[in-house]
């Protein structure tokens, strides 16, 4: 009961996509478009009856691994620690892959809209989400940046998380900004030195600490 409590959300978050490809389904061509390039353009498909359920069914298995690795996650690194933030970046990113799933099976029918942006939009507002809860991220293997520097120091775990933080909230508005500027593909840029800037930031501090 307590588990089916803390991931209520996600767990609401998934079936409603299910509904949602499963009421747009008829709508959509065989095979049905799945993957889309920077352009906004169908390079992958996937037959039906499977197609219009890929993304749902990839969030099943993304809650399921979120909900299963926490649960067994090491004592000496427990996701528990900060739990109530696990399960708002569980559900953050279900809510992600919602979105994803309403915009990819509007695309499949022929809506015309451009998905690129949205999709951008969306990743930008992620990234703010994860950002806002980074620094409460405690030493663990399943979430946050984990590097070996700060995997083997929680100085460098805190200090990292909390760059970090302001790396990803600064990185998700300049992302949704630049969609709003018509400039969407910048945004790839911007993603990933926002994965990059906190793992050399990690190294950096690691080689202070050591030598302190």
């Amino acid at each position: 009961m307590k588990l089916l409590k803390k991931n209520l959300l996600g767990i609401l978050l998934t079936l409603s996509a299910f509904a949602v490809a499963a009421a747009m389904a008829p709508r959509m061509p065989d095979p049905v478009p799945t993957h889309w390039n920077i352009h906004g353009v169908a390079d992958g498909f996937t037959p039906k009856p499977w197609g219009p359920f890929v993304l749902p069914l990839v969030m099943t298995a993304v809650l399921a691994l979120m909900v299963g690795i926490g649960s067994i996650s090491p004592k000496e690194a427990p996701v528990e620690r900060f739990s109530r933030t696990y399960s708002i970046i569980t559900s953050a990113t279900l809510g992600f892959l919602f979105v994803a799933t309403v915009v990819t099976s509007l695309a499949a029918t022929g809506a015309p809209f451009n998905l690129t942006k949205v999709i951008m939009a969306s990743v930008g507002a992620l990234f703010v989400v994860i950002g806002n809860y980074m620094g409460k991220f405690t030493r663990n293997y399943v979430m946050g940046i984990r590097t070996p520097w700060t995997l083997a120091n929680d100085e460098v775990w805190l200090r990292t998380h909390r760059l970090g933080g302001k790396v990803f909230v600064i990185s998700g508005l300049a992302v949704i900004a630049a969609v709003l500027l018509g400039q969407a593909h910048l945004g790839v840029a911007v993603l990933l030195a926002a994965a990059v800037i906190p793992v050399i930031y990690s190294y950096v501090v690691y080689r202070k600490v050591s030598s302190a």
